[in-house]
């Protein structure tokens, strides 16, 4: 038989999800944008895409780098959310063109 949970526990389970506010996502994501930025050197800015929330431990963006020939790099950058160091991946090979369906 199931049994409706009282509702002093369904606003306690909910807390984690109010702690936090747009401003402290906000910040979040900036902190991210900027460790990630750094990492990356080379002519020209980079275009950072942060993922908005991450996991649980991690920040994650991707990184899209101009080359002068018109080509462009993707990296993906982790953010550890506790010790708030980031690390940069490869770039990521050229993903080959599909082949088109008939």
């Amino acid at each position: 038989m199931f049994r409706l949970l009282p509702p002093a526990l369904v606003m306690l389970l909910a807390l984690p999800a109010a702690a936090s506010s747009d401003d402290a996502w906000e910040a979040f994501r900036a902190e991210v944008d900027s460790a990630c930025r750094a990492l990356v050197t080379g002519p020209g800015a980079p275009s950072v895409e942060v993922e908005p929330f991450g996991s649980a431990s991690y920040g994650v963006a991707l990184i899209t780098m101009a080359l002068p020939d018109g080509a462009s790099e993707r990296y993906a950058c982790v953010f550890d959310k506790e010790s708030k160091a980031a690390e940069l991946a490869g770039p990521f090979p050229e993903a080959e063109a599909a082949p088109e369906s008939e």
